[in-house]
């Protein structure tokens, strides 16, 4: 019976500590559909238009642009990056490229996946797709690892014939990401994301009577951080579902303990002494 009850207790504490990490696994619930997806893109780093994960966007452009897009990404994720380009009806063979910027501007590897596609002459579309390296939460300075923060994505075409540049192009692009949960976690966390400022904000100016128009947009322009970040906020680096695993295996080292202790201890001293006849 004691055996039982031990294996019962360890098996119920295995249970315990399998469903918390399941559940961080699971990925964050999407945007409602009552957000409306953006229908443009930026056209350099500073104007990127940000997306949430798990919603598409789209834009509608000429060949031979430049299309940027920006969005987070928080540590432990896996993110996946796709994109499909609509051509016209008539062109000649088109190469097609994504890239994938982090915070600073570093240009992101692409574990694998189709970074770049040559369209035939003729064909309606081309896809694309970039799968990235896990987010860490912390990295050498000299490292180039993907960190949480802000990440840009730059669609264009490489390879275009001058004759179909300026050929009206229609683009869907969408990131999705993948927990990777506590195998990919380490020591160590960011004191903040990687989130530069994106944009220029014109305030109004509280000076009265001041200088000319040129002296009023140089003082009432600043450059301001992006608002974009994941639905449950930025993670804190420190968390992750190791703290549940090594938990639960420090629970059932004691518990095999305590059944060792309990197979080998022997008979012991009976309690009560009968008085001798």
């Amino acid at each position: 019976m004691r055996i039982t009850r031990v294996v019962s207790a360890a098996l119920l504490t295995l249970g315990l500590a399998a469903g918390p990490a399941a559940a961080d696994s699971t990925p964050s619930a999407s945007p409602s559909d009552g957000d409306a997806a953006p229908t443009s893109a930026g056209t350099s780093f500073r104007t990127a238009t940000e997306i949430d994960q798990g919603r598409t966007a789209t834009a509608n452009a000429s060949a031979g642009d430049y299309l940027y897009w920006s969005f987070p990404a928080d540590t432990g994720q896996r993110p996946t990056v796709k994109a499909t380009v609509k051509l016209p009806a008539e062109h000649a063979a088109q190469t097609w490229q994504i890239d994938v910027y982090d915070g600073l501007r570093r240009r992101q590897a692409c574990q694998h996946g189709a970074q770049t596609r040559t369209a035939a002459a003729g064909t309606e579309s081309v896809e694309l797709a970039c799968v990235l390296r896990t987010v860490r939460a912390w990295s050498e300075p000299w490292a180039d690892d993907p960190l949480p923060g802000t990440y840009y994505l730059r669609l264009t075409a490489v390879g275009v014939r001058t004759a179909d540049l300026g050929q009206p192009v229609a683009a869907e692009v969408r990131v999705e990401s993948k927990d990777m949960g506590g195998a990919a976690a380490v020591d160590g966390r960011l004191a903040e994301p990687l989130i530069p400022g994106v944009a220029m904000e014109r305030r109004q100016d509280e000076n009265e009577n001041g200088a000319g128009a040129e002296a009023e947009e140089e003082s009432g322009a600043s450059a301001v951080l992006s608002a974009i970040e994941p639905d449950d906020g930025w993670s804190s680096g420190w968390w992750s579902d190791r703290w549940v695993w090594t938990a639960s295996g420090a629970v059932l080292a004691a518990l095999a303990g305590i059944g060792g202790y309990a197979l080998t201890r022997g008979p012991g001293r009976p309690r009560h002494v009968p008085p001798n006849v």
